[in-house]
């Protein structure tokens, strides 16, 4: 029985495991620990007490590995898919969104147009309430003269707003 000084690395290559379990091997055992001069810490380990036999990778391991690597590869190959709906979803949005924008600057239009419709009939409504009063006011040739100039200027302004409208 001959007691050895030994890092984890050297007692891990002797007993077949990784320095990771050799060290919690030791701490497990509660084997006596020292540092060396170069800061790494020593074991001292009777080799011929120490039981230990590392588990060896199994079939069922091995199989569990093939398993994660199928169902990788299978996640990998959604993930594709997906991306690529994402950008056909992406290429729809863009288009509704410029669609929206068209048809927004349409409505602001029409609703500019709409406005000055409004603002035009009000005031050929005032120049006909005007023509109205004045005819009922008196018939007076003098009053008479103006009147029909003012009918004229009132159909030459229908005649303008009808063809602007038709232009557009």
């Amino acid at each position: 029985m001959s007691v050895e000084i030994l890092t984890y690395a050297d007692l891990g290559a002797r007993l077949n495991i990784s320095a990771a379990a050799a060290r919690s091997l030791a701490r497990r055992l509660h084997l006596p620990r020292t540092l060396s001069d170069d800061g790494k810490a020593l074991v001292s380990v009777d080799l011929a007490e120490v039981r230990h036999r590392p588990h060896p990778l199994g079939r069922r391991q091995a199989a569990d590995v093939a398993q994660l690597t199928t169902a990788i590869a299978a996640l990998q190959a959604e993930v594709g898919q997906l991306e690529a709906r994402a950008a056909a979803h992406r290429a729809d949005f863009e288009y509704e969104r410029e669609r929206a924008d068209r048809l927004m600057a349409e409505l602001l239009q029409a609703n500019a147009e709409t406005t000055a419709a409004r603002e035009a009939a009000a005031r050929l409504e005032g120049e006909v309430t005007a023509l109205r009063t004045a005819v009922r006011a008196g018939s007076s040739d003098e009053n008479h003269g103006h009147s029909a100039r003012r009918v004229g200027h009132l159909a030459a302004t229908l005649v303008e707003a009808d063809r602007k409208a038709a232009r557009r």
